[in-house]
């Protein structure tokens, strides 16, 4: 039986919560020739990427784990298959990652979001990840990293810093040209494409209640929330993808 479906240009892996804290903790502890990257599909997704992931480096390659975040992805996978098919999101994953990243000694860097998130999220990673080293932190603006001069800068710190695991919250479609261009430079073992999972583990964003998760209804909760800044998303670009998932294949 196929584990992966080929949608859009990706084969997005059919995988549990559980699978891709193994599989990340095996890339940190084997240290692989290529870093492992972990990315979200979702109709958003298919918008951005209408033919795969963009810039794809040849010079600098990172391997590629997509996960079905949105529930469309992970209905067609189900269709397919006729298997359950999990939804796995970055808010999910990210505290199990760092559940892991602790037990393991390894260290987690972020890139993206605001220097006050991350004061935040500093509070919230004392409490609950008290041996985690996870103090590396770059908050640059857009325009830093608009300037490969100045980008360049950035991924030199990152490398020096030495982390293991860096969270890559630029949000869609940057985050994902951001680790295709420079994630291998960075020196990570994992690059994690997860937006806005620390502005949810730092409390600055609510997610909505489990019942709305598990039924797809999570982005109803989160326009309720956010209309304007997620109208055009949800009720513009995300419908206009749905005709893409009829082209999904199994991959072998």
């Amino acid at each position: 039986m196929a584990n992966g479906m080929n949608l859009a240009g990706v084969t997005v892996t059919r995988a549990t919560q559980d699978d891709v804290v193994t599989r990340i903790g095996n890339s940190i502890r084997q240290r692989p020739s290529v870093a492992l990257a972990v990315g979200s599909v979702n109709l958003d997704h298919l918008h951005h990427f209408p033919d795969g992931t963009g810039v794809q480096s040849v010079t600098h390659p990172v391997e590629w784990l997509w996960l079905a975040d949105g529930m469309p992805i992970a209905w067609r996978g189900r269709t397919l298959t006729g298997l359950a098919w999990p939804r796995v999101t970055g808010a999910d994953l990210l505290p199990a990652i760092l559940s892991s990243a602790e037990n393991s000694d390894a260290r987690v860097g972020w890139l993206g979001g605001t220097r006050s998130m991350h004061d935040d999220l500093a509070e919230v990673m004392a409490q609950r990840w008290p041996r985690l080293d996870a103090g590396s932190v770059w908050a640059p603006s857009r325009e830093e990293l608009d300037d490969p001069d100045r980008a360049r800068a950035i991924v030199r710190g990152i490398a020096a810093a030495q982390v293991d695991i860096l969270v890559v919250a630029l949000g869609k479609p940057r985050q994902e040209q951001w680790i295709d261009t420079y994630g291998a430079l960075s020196g990570a073992r994992v690059l994690l494409a997860f937006g806005a999972s620390g502005d949810f583990l730092a409390g600055r964003v609510a997610r909505a209640p489990q019942w709305m998760q598990k039924t797809g209804a999570e982005w109803l909760y989160r326009l309720y929330r956010e209309p304007r800044r997620l109208a055009r998303r949800y009720l513009i670009e995300g419908p206009q993808q749905f005709k893409k998932l009829r082209g999904a294949t199994l991959d072998a």
